[in-house]
């Protein structure tokens, strides 16, 4: 599976081919410089891995910068390794080479985008799952209009079942949407545009899959 690093840039909507009205996603990706390439051989498997994204020297590791000076780049704040990488790219994917959008996705491909969802912090099970409450506020109910209810039986089962939905963390998490289509790319300025919402706040980082 190929793929490439990027920053979700915000969104838009763009009119299509046949005049409707598409809400996209615009991503900023690439170039990625290719920091490691794995084989059967050493590895025991084919592997790329991607680094995007400027970083500070002065906080880079010094393993990292070992690492990335092998490469012949310097210092990269994102990571990621693609496994089996797309047979047409075997004569690019070498240590040091840089991998753009354009070389990688063509408009009218359908992409997966992995990213992580906005944190929304603590939050109760209406807002979290959608419950509705326990009804009606009467008969000195005034502060049960948002509660979960009962979660359990009494002499039986005399427990809690594991994987309740309850009140708790919401959203930063890693999620991957699914076939997104590449509506447009434009190479110039590393940028791809697909179509629906991709998981994350601006400015935070995507991956791209084929």
């Amino acid at each position: 599976m190929s793929g490439i690093i990027g920053r979700k840039v915000g969104m838009t909507s763009i009119y299509g081919a046949d005049g409707r009205n598409v809400a996209c996603t615009v991503i900023e990706a690439g170039p990625c410089v290719v920091t490691q390439v794995k084989n059967v051989e050493t590895d025991g498997y084919k592997a790329v891995q991607l680094a995007f994204d400027e970083r500070k020297e002065k906080n880079t590791p010094k393993a990292l910068k070992g690492h990335f000076s092998k490469a012949g780049t310097t210092p990269k704040k994102f990571v990621v390794e693609f496994s089996d990488f797309r047979e047409e790219f075997e004569g690019q994917v070498t240590l040091g080479n840089e991998i753009k959008v354009g070389e990688v996705f063509v408009e009218g491909d359908f992409v997966d985008a992995i990213g992580t969802s906005k944190g929304k912090g603590f939050q109760g099970v209406v807002k979290r799952h959608g419950f509705g409450g326990v009804g009606q506020q009467t008969h000195g109910q005034h502060n049960r209009g948002r509660a979960p209810g009962s979660i359990g039986g009494a002499s039986y089962p005399a427990r809690v079942f594991k994987g309740l939905r309850m009140a708790g963390q919401t959203g930063n998490k890693r999620v991957k949407t699914l076939n997104l289509r590449v509506i447009k790319i434009i190479p110039e300025d590393n940028i791809v545009i697909v179509s629906g919402s991709v998981p994350g706040a601006n400015n935070s980082m995507v991956i791209l899959e084929k």
